[in-house]
């Protein structure tokens, strides 16, 4: 880490966060894509040469989300190239000058930011269509080569360059895997539709303006706090901050990944009218994902205070174990009800709007009051009081209500 300063440190995850403001962009729609595809793939299935084949309405219907989807996507990614990027070269500008440069790797990122942003409609659609497994072992893959490249751009000194070049792999490995293992299956998406098409404000928007909610409220619930501790503290400050944050938002993802993927199976079983095992496989769901997320918060925890323990270098470059324990607690109860959110949606569903408005004032009010006036503590108070008090007993509220009308159908 002697190579990577913790002022380098503060401007690497402060890139990150700032990039995030994609979800202004992307609304909500990815989950969305899937959960459409999904529907429409209960009736169509591969050829022996990858291209899709079943029902002609189905068929249609996916080729025209396919089309909306990458216009969406397509614009999205020329305002992150063009718009954030020069949005947050003023918010860098006013930084102290510690002698980084930032301006041209900061711009560089921003662009395969964009790039990368135009991807997404393809590995979402793909997801619908019942390939999770594929997508999913690929991402572990590109998970192991970006690991390589980043620790290998750190060591060699590529400074702020670390992550441009972690972008460049994950593009470079996503077009080869794309093309050589669905090149039938994308070019299927060259023809116009057919027959009927999946209409956007009738069907989607409904659904996305509610999910565009949800998305927002997530940059202030998660990504807001890094570039406030790195404005009104500094770069070291929003280092320490940033590295934890990734490491608090990776066990959030990982417990993640034992229900995410399930939202095309739980939207096909939906379709299928296969509610008892669909519940069945929630709670299990449920209790794996609680089990992770408390050994991981527990283990994570452990590591960092025997590190300040033992006085080890790395302690210093990751906040204190007290703010640290505040945050991993709001994970876990956080994210405990995830699964209930990936059933909801999987309905075609989107409730949490009120919620996540409610939760993402709060969280932004008092992390930026709290976070001026007492750096990490006081944005790691803020975010574990609206976690508990709003965040996780409103979400069960509006799990059980809803459930209880998906059951009243049935009767």
């Amino acid at each position: 880490m002697s190579l990577f300063t913790p002022e380098l440190q503060g401007y690497y995850y402060t890139f990150a966060s700032v990039l995030a403001l994609q979800m202004f962009l992307e609304l909500g729609l990815g989950p969305i894509i899937t959960y459409f595809a999904a529907h429409e793939w209960a009736k169509l299935s591969f050829d022996k040469k990858g291209y899709i084949t079943g029902d002609s309405r189905a068929l249609s219907r996916l080729i025209s989300l396919g089309h909306s989807s990458l216009r969406w996507y397509l614009m999205g990614g020329g305002i992150i190239a063009f718009g954030i990027s020069s949005g947050g070269y003023f918010f860098f500008l006013q930084s102290p000058d510690v002698g980084i440069n930032w301006v041209v790797p900061w711009f560089s990122l921003s662009v395969l930011t964009g790039v990368i942003f135009v991807m997404t409609p393809v590995w979402a659609i793909l997801e619908g269509c019942n390939q999770v497994s594929q997508v999913y072992s690929f991402r572990m893959v590109n998970t192991v080569l970006g690991t390589i490249a980043t620790w290998s751009s750190i060591y060699l000194g590529a400074a702020l360059w670390t992550a441009s070049i972690s972008s460049g792999v994950f593009i470079l490995s996503s077009a080869f895997f794309l093309l050589w293992r669905y090149y039938n299956f994308i070019k299927s998406f060259i023809s116009r539709p057919s027959g009927p098409r999946v209409s956007w404000s009738q069907e989607i928007w409904k659904i996305q303006w509610r999910a565009a909610i949800t998305a927002v409220g997530n940059y202030f619930s998660f990504y807001f706090f890094t570039p406030v501790l790195f404005h009104f503290h500094g770069p070291a400050i929003g280092g320490q901050f940033g590295l934890s944050m990734s490491i608090v938002l990776t066990i959030a993802s990982v417990s993640a990944m034992w229900s995410k993927p399930r939202g095309p199976q739980f939207a096909v079983m939906i379709a299928n009218k296969e509610y008892k095992a669909l519940d069945s496989l929630l709670y299990r769901i449920i209790k794996v994902s609680v089990v992770i997320l408390f050994f991981g918060t527990l283990t994570v925890w452990l590591f960092v205070y025997g590190l300040n323990i033992i006085n080890h270098p790395f302690s210093s470059r990751i906040i204190a174990p007290l703010p640290l324990a505040l945050f991993l607690i709001g994970v876990l109860l956080g994210n405990a009800s995830y699964p209930t959110s990936v059933y909801l949606r999987a309905h075609k569903c989107e409730p949490y709007a009120m919620l996540t408005i409610v939760n993402a004032v709060v969280t932004g009010s008092l992390s930026l009051v709290l976070g001026i006036k007492y750096a990490v503590i006081g944005v790691a108070v803020a975010y574990l009081m609206t976690t508990s008090l709003i965040l996780l007993p409103w979400q069960l509220a509006i799990f059980l209500r809803n459930r209880r009308e998906f059951l009243s159908r049935m009767v």
